[in-house]
């Protein structure tokens, strides 16, 4: 299984939580602009472009090996892992990046 998929079925169930944790949803916006930066997603207009999704799931799958040589566990709350690992799952559903949201494109 694919780093963006095991994240993103992971962290998708945290987008319930923007809608009565307005701090969490911030802390992950914040990270989703910082994610687009270092992915040279941001793009010039207002609107920012899609991440590719080879450096996205490049990015995922180092991060994810990062927290495991820390032995992170995910906490009840939010810390700096979960917002992360939520803002990859926001930029990978927004975008459709996964085979399956991709339908009839090809």
């Amino acid at each position: 299984m694919s780093a963006l998929v095991e994240i993103s079925r992971a962290y998708a169930p945290r987008f319930a939580e923007f809608a009565f944790e307005p701090a969490f949803t911030a802390a992950v916006d914040q990270h989703v602009a910082e994610l687009r930066d270092r992915l040279e997603a941001s793009g010039g207009g207002l609107v920012p472009g899609t991440p590719d999704r080879e450096s996205l799931a490049d990015y995922a799958l180092g991060f994810l090996d990062g927290l495991a040589e820390l032995d992170w566990r995910e906490p009840v709350g939010h810390d700096y892992a979960v917002c992360r690992l939520t803002a990859i799952t926001w930029l990978v559903t927004r975008h459709g990046l996964l085979p399956e949201q991709r339908t009839g494109e090809e």
